[in-house]
């Protein structure tokens, strides 16, 4: 068993420890909590939203609404969907630039003079 889980979420409301305690009985909540190493991103422009973004291309364009027999099917139709989607280049159109950051997280770098 794993000593501590480190996991990386998006900065919503939804993903604090609170959450435990609405779950399970608080001793329960508190072990959990001890184990947890929680490393939040950014409200705004965050790079697990891509991740979520190619999961829900996956899962409409791959996987659908219909039930896969077994394992070695579910590989074989992803590892196609996967060299089709890699064969189209499918990007990212960012429109957090560095100019945006510079201004909006101005607290974060440092003055010069």
């Amino acid at each position: 068993m794993a000593e501590k889980i480190v996991l990386a979420m998006v900065n919503l409301n939804a993903h604090s420890l609170s959450s435990l305690y609405e779950a399970f009985p608080p001793e329960e909540a508190f072990r959990l909590a001890r184990r947890l190493e929680i490393h939040y991103t950014s409200k705004h422009g965050s790079r697990l939203n891509v991740a979520e973004v190619e999961l829900a291309a996956m899962t409409a364009q791959c996987l659908g609404q219909r039930r896969i027999p077994d394992l070695a099917t579910m590989n074989s139709e992803l590892a196609a969907w996967r060299a089709r989607r890699s064969r189209s280049q499918k990007g990212v159109d960012w429109q957090f630039t560095a100019i945006d950051a510079r201004v909006r997280l101005k607290r974060l770098y440092p003055m010069l003079v």
